[in-house]
């Protein structure tokens, strides 16, 4: 089985699959200078034929080592995880199937959005509850593509 060690979530590290939402960089102040917007943080893309939806997901918490030997896709649309909860997830991206996958650890404040067509893991809460706001692609045609190893991974502890 092979090893992977999680790298700590960053903009540029993680920019080939998507985007990191957390209140950094530029803002400007809004509510009677009482709150910092951070504006237009992910590119979201639904496609032709697909409009925004927020879904919540309640997904079980793992714990590391964490075995996987699934990724899947989203040919038609981006998909953003926004916890719910202060508490870090791990993450799991692949630029294809045959390459080596990457884990990435949230520092808890965090949320991703992963570009369409992105090979991912499954929702990986580290913690309960496994609360999420997601905004992805709803729409007629099928967005989803699975790719199971044939041997698994292991995401081991930093």
């Amino acid at each position: 089985m092979s090893v992977i060690r999680p790298e700590p979530l960053t903009a540029a590290a993680f920019a080939p699959f998507g985007d990191v939402l957390e209140p950094s960089g530029d803002f400007r102040l809004i509510n009677n200078g009482l709150c910092r917007r951070h504006h237009d943080r992910a590119k979201l893309d639904f496609g032709a034929d697909g409009r925004a939806g927020i879904s919540i997901f309640d997904a079980e918490p793992r714990a590391m080592p964490y075995v996987f030997d699934l990724i899947e896709r989203h040919p038609d649309g981006s998909q953003a995880f926004l916890p719910m909860t202060q508490h870090p997830f791990l993450v799991i991206v692949a630029p294809d199937p045959q390459a080596e996958p990457r884990a990435f650890l949230t520092n808890g404040a965090q949320g991703i959005n992963l570009h369409r067509g992105t090979w991912h893991g499954v929702l990986t809460p580290l913690h309960a509850p496994g609360l999420f706001a997601v905004i992805d692609r709803i729409g007629p045609t099928p967005n989803l593509e699975e790719y199971r190893y044939t041997q698994p991974w292991m995401v081991v502890a930093p």
